[in-house]
């Protein structure tokens, strides 16, 4: 008789595995660990009394990166780093919350942002509802600097089926972003505050010249938050989110957060 021997597969401690599963280069990756330790990842135990991980710190930071990026299950996850599919459930449920985003504290007064929303398709129906993409979704609203392309703010998700204009205000974003400049496309009509492109004339006639050029500019800057929303959804997670609707907050919270470790180098 054999017994059963769980071998783990991937491993921080290899940095080849890092950069797949992550996207993060291995000094990238270091700086993320240090930062979770130092918000508390290594005080949370396993949640029963007086057990610990069988995973060190790096290596559940790699497993929740690792998580998000393939949107594997926990049955299947849990095996490549050698723990029980319900020990990789709780890993993300007590780490990927301090993998968020840190909120702005400070922000330049000239800084631009720019905003636009991105259907999540989700399984949790308490929140998602049809959309226009035929599932089950929710409204995520993402925020960015137009100058760097760092991700500053998300707002909180919204059923699938609201429109951008309204989901802007009932996510809190536009909370988030009040006192600064905020450009967006021509769906965010209703909310005075927002830049958005010039519409033609009820009357079918043409923009003006210079309101056409205004337009083209404004689309160029406006396509950056779109290239964002793209990379962001190279998490596999926000292309079929199958957790709780209540977690995909600080999800995409991380996945933001990894996005702009990787984005500023």
């Amino acid at each position: 008789m054999v017994d059963h021997v769980v071998v783990q597969v991937i491993s921080a401690a290899r940095p080849e595995w890092i950069f797949p599963f992550t996207g993060l280069q291995p000094a990238q990756f270091r700086r993320l660990v240090r930062l979770v330790a130092e918000r508390g990842g290594d005080a949370i135990a396993d949640g029963r009394p007086g057990r610990q991980w069988s995973l060190n710190l790096a290596d559940r930071v790699l497993l929740v990166a690792a998580y998000w990026r393939t949107n594997l299950t926990m049955r299947q996850i849990g095996p490549l780093f050698g723990v029980s599919h319900s020990a990789a459930h709780r890993v993300i449920d007590t780490l990927g919350p301090l993998l968020a985003l840190a909120p702005v504290r400070r922000r330049r007064v000239d800084q631009i942002t720019i905003v636009d929303g991105t259907l999540i398709p989700t399984r949790d129906h308490r929140l998602a509802a049809p959309s226009k993409n035929y599932r089950y979704s929710t409204n995520l609203q993402v925020a960015i600097d137009a100058h760097t392309r760092l991700v500053v703010a998300l707002g909180d998700p919204q059923p699938g089926n609201r429109n951008d204009t309204i989901v802007y205000r009932t996510s809190g974003i536009d909370q988030k972003l009040a006192g600064r400049p905020v450009m967006a496309d021509g769906a965010y009509r209703g909310n005075p505050e927002v830049i958005i492109p010039y519409r033609k004339p009820a009357d079918g006639s043409e923009l003006p010249e210079w309101k056409a050029e205004l337009n083209k500019q404004h689309r160029t800057i406006r396509a950056q938050v779109e290239h964002v929303l793209a990379r962001m959804k190279c998490f596999k997670i926000l292309r079929d989110y199958r957790r709780a609707a209540h977690t995909l907050t600080d999800t995409a919270s991380g996945i933001a957060h990894l996005h702009n470790i990787i984005l500023a180098g």
